[in-house]
Formats: C-alpha cells, sequence, structure tokens
C-alpha cells in the first residue's frame, strides 16, 4: 500500500512538473506572437507615414482632401488610385502636383463605364 502512495505522489509530481513546463510554453508562444503582432503594426504604420508624406508632395491640399473623403466610401479605389500615383512620382513621370481638377480627371478614368440600361414594355 505504501509503494502505491509513493507511486501516485512520484506521478501526481511529474503531472505538475509536465502542467508547468507545458504552460511556461505556452506563456512564451504568446509573447512571440505579441511581439510579431506588434512588429508586423510598426511596420504597416510606417509604410502608411510613408506613403501620406509622398502624397503630400504630389497632392494640393483639396486633391488630398478628396481622396480622404472618398476613401470612406471606396477605399479600394483609392488605394489603388494612390499607388499609381506615387508609382508615378517615383518614376518622375508626374511633371507636377496634381490638383483637385486632375484628380477628378483620373478618378473618371478608373472608375468602369457604368452599363445605360433601359426598360421596354411591351
Amino acid at each position: 500500500m505504501i509503494a502505491m502512495s509513493t507511486m501516485d505522489d512520484e506521478l501526481n509530481e511529474i503531472r505538475k512538473r509536465r502542467l508547468a513546463e507545458l504552460q511556461r510554453l505556452q506563456a512564451q508562444n504568446q509573447q512571440a506572437e505579441i511581439q510579431a503582432a506588434y512588429q508586423q503594426e510598426q511596420a504597416r504604420a510606417e509604410m502608411e507615414a510613408q506613403k501620406q508624406a509622398i502624397l503630400r508632395q504630389i497632392l494640393t491640399p483639396e486633391a488630398r482632401e478628396r481622396l480622404t473623403a472618398l476613401k470612406l466610401s471606396r477605399p479600394a479605389l483609392v488605394e489603388q488610385l494612390e499607388m499609381q500615383l506615387i508609382s508615378l512620382a517615383q518614376t518622375g513621370r508626374l511633371p507636377s502636383k496634381i490638383d483637385d481638377e486632375q484628380l477628378k480627371k483620373l478618378l473618371m478614368r478608373m472608375q468602369p463605364k457604368k452599363r445605360k440600361t433601359s426598360i421596354t414594355r411591351i
């Protein structure tokens, strides 16, 4: 009987150590995931800041305001346009700052053509 209780005590001690080890490993994994997420967020924020700095150089304040307002309703379109403008600016193909009128024209060209539908009754 004494041997059984000693084995049970040893087994419980092994279980406790194993549980503590698993908890320590899980805490390390969580810390690593948090660190990775933080680094990704920092990189994303840095890229966004660089993008905004470039846009400030190539757009007039009115054009930037229009893009900001449009971003609320058409974020994919604005993202695409921003990337194109930045690409043009980095390759030196933008002769001057883009004003609001030029931006409107660019937006009109980027939007897909709408099909005109008509209903005729027979």
